[in-house]
């Protein structure tokens, strides 16, 4: 019988990097769901007295990472299977944050961004309606919230300690606002027990989350399936969202992450539809949707998008 656990935020709940020799904080089996709070970017909570709690990484790295509950070990995962993760839930808190410009990177130089000082926008959240607020010089703005979680993977199976920044093949900082309640999300498999880590809640995010971050938010509930599965064998994320199928691209390069999350789609149309790679691709020419998932994390993303019933056989 399938079980749920729980999860809470604490400072031995938590980790700021990925290595496949993290202990995991719970172990489980296919098929159970677990329930996770998330802390916001910076590593708090902020309840609406005004008080706030502060965690910190029980790793102590030397570097700044994004705050990731985990790993759950989940029994019977090997390297070459498939972790299926079904977003069941996904509830923000009541309230978020976003910055622009300041920072010395390279979209910034770009944008003449560089030498203003960073300006951050606090965001209401209203949950129940979907909407967050923001004021800027006495004039309100609001925009429809889309939560998701930025952060959702399995450890590298490559030796040392790793970056949470950049995405890579078994999922991590992918930043893609489809990854809504009701997506299902598969990631490679690369060490024993898949040690899945979660965090980075987002409220709401463009494509490109282009001034380098979306409305960050801790997130009060995160609701999460986990099945094992031996009958998919995958190199990169894949993922069944409400908008469609999606594929993933990440590289230094804008053009090789659109080659990579391409030629993902077009195999997924091969398995799907039983056509040779031209045909895929003639097919993906009318019906498949090239997104710039974010450009901000070191590595660009892209997502290939596969609109459901789009394509009729």
């Amino acid at each position: 019988m399938n079980k749920n656990h729980t999860v809470v935020v604490k400072n031995e709940n938590l980790h700021a990097s990925f290595s496949k020799n993290y202990q995991p904080i719970l172990s489980i089996e296919s098929g159970d769901s677990v329930q996770f709070q998330t802390p916001d970017i910076d590593w708090g909570y902020t309840s609406k007295n005004g008080q706030r709690v502060h965690y910190t990484s029980r790793e102590s790295e030397s570097e700044w990472g994004h705050p990731l509950i985990g790993p759950i070990a989940i029994n019977g995962a090997e390297p070459g299977m498939t972790l299926e993760i079904k977003i069941n839930e996904i509830r923000p808190g009541w309230y978020g944050w976003n910055g622009a410009g300041g920072k010395n990177n390279w979209h910034n130089l770009k944008l003449g961004l560089v030498e203003y000082e960073e300006r951050s926008v606090n965001w209401l959240l209203d949950v129940e309606n979907c909407k967050g607020k923001c004021q800027f010089h006495n004039q309100s703005f609001s925009v429809n919230l889309q939560p998701f979680m930025g952060v959702m993977a399995t450890a590298p199976s490559e030796d040392g300690v790793h970056s949470t920044i950049p995405p890579r093949y078994c999922g991590g900082n992918i930043d893609c606002k489809e990854l809504t309640k009701g997506s299902i999300l598969y990631l490679p498999i690369a060490v024993k027990g898949g040690l899945f880590s979660v965090g980075d809640g987002h409220a709401a995010q463009g494509d490109g989350e282009v001034s380098g971050t979306a409305i960050e938010c801790p997130m009060d509930l995160v609701d999460l399936t986990f099945v094992v599965r031996e009958d998919i064998n995958l190199q990169l994320p894949r993922a069944n969202t409400p908008v469609g199928w999606i594929t993933f691209g990440f590289h230094e390069d804008l053009n090789e992450a659109a080659i990579i999350a391409l030629n993902e789609m077009l195999q997924l149309i091969q398995e799907i539809y039983q056509v040779d790679k031209h045909e895929a691709t003639a097919l993906a020419s009318v019906a498949v949707d090239l997104r710039i998932t974010q450009i901000v994390n070191e590595v660009k993303g892209v997502h290939a998008v596969l609109p459901h019933d789009s394509i009729i056989k």
